[in-house]
């Protein structure tokens, strides 16, 4: 089936791998299914490119924080047009946080970005590699904050958006999630941290008494196995827990999804890879797969 609208596609960091793994597109199955955003001078020109030219010289490898205005609206000029109903869905190439930040602007990341901009009051990362789906309880944040930041009525949010789009965006009529607990042990019954008793396993028992098929918390070191008997989605208590397994199992395959958007959004596991931009060594799997996923999404919703 063909997309009525086309995907839109942002080229990120024009110093890192994004403009290269958007070209890899040209030769793809998907070359008529996208719109690009970035600079023509950077772009192949069999693909359709809305022109976003950078006012300072591009060196691949060498970003600078001039550029990064005319990212941003980039980026915010895609989530409109996603918003609006121009495009079918988007999907985004690395970027830079500090060479945002360089420019005085406080960025996050993508996520939080996409949020604030379509008015989402709650948006869950999830990674994808076949599958296998780890959604993130918090994302961008110092270790030593994530306990305080994690409380009963911010997982039940997560838990609803995490159910709501594995059935909306990923068709799972009855999607089964298996929630990890934030302590080694998952607290092993309040001797190696409270939170699992405190609010974790309560939030969980609510969950499926409003008809969620939840479980947990399991001890986030046995979660991901066979033994665990996960079906649908593992939810990690924070960004170094859940991704380094989802990442191992699938590393230039693997697709991050932002849930709780009104929009469809994909993206690519990995950064911006400065150290080998314009080398010709860039992997566009990651790319590929974040197109195909979001393509499929959108099928989903005609």
């Amino acid at each position: 089936m063909n997309l009525s609208k086309p995907l839109v596609v942002t080229a990120g960091e024009p110093a890192g791998i994004g403009p290269e793994l958007c070209n890899a597109l040209a030769d793809s199955p998907f070359a008529n299914d996208v719109v690009i955003v970035g600079d023509r001078r950077q772009i192949d020109n069999r693909l359709r490119i809305i022109d976003t030219p950078f006012p300072a010289a591009v060196t691949p490898g060498n970003p600078s924080s001039a550029n990064a205005a005319t990212l941003l609206e980039g980026l915010s000029a895609a989530a409109t047009g996603c918003a609006n109903g121009e495009f079918a869905g988007m999907v985004t190439a690395p970027l830079a946080k500090s060479v945002i930040a360089g420019s005085g602007v406080r960025f996050v990341g993508h996520t939080e970005y996409l949020a604030a901009a379509t008015g989402a009051p709650l948006p869950v990362m999830m990674l994808v590699a076949g599958d296998l789906r780890v959604a993130l309880a918090s994302t961008h944040m110092p270790l030593r904050e994530v306990a305080d930041y994690l409380t009963p009525q911010h997982l039940q949010q997560v838990l609803h958006v995490l159910h709501a789009d594995l059935r909306d965006k990923f068709g799972i009529a009855s999607p089964e999630i298996v929630v990890c607990g934030l302590n080694p042990h998952a607290g092993e019954d309040g001797h190696l941290g409270s939170e699992e008793t405190d609010f974790i396993a309560p939030t969980v028992d609510q969950m499926r008494r409003q008809g969620l098929n939840v479980r947990g918390p399991l001890p986030a070191d046995t979660a991901f196995t066979p033994v665990a008997g996960h079906k649908d989605a593992v939810l990690a208590m924070y960004h170094d827990q859940g991704l380094p397994v989802l990442k191992y199992a699938g590393f230039g395959r693997a697709v991050n999804v932002t849930l709780g958007l009104p929009i469809i959004r994909t993206s690519v596991d990995h950064g911006t890879a400065f150290d080998i931009a314009g080398q010709g060594k860039a992997d566009a799997g990651s790319l590929l797969a974040a197109v195909e996923l979001a393509r499929t999404m959108a099928l989903r919703s005609i």
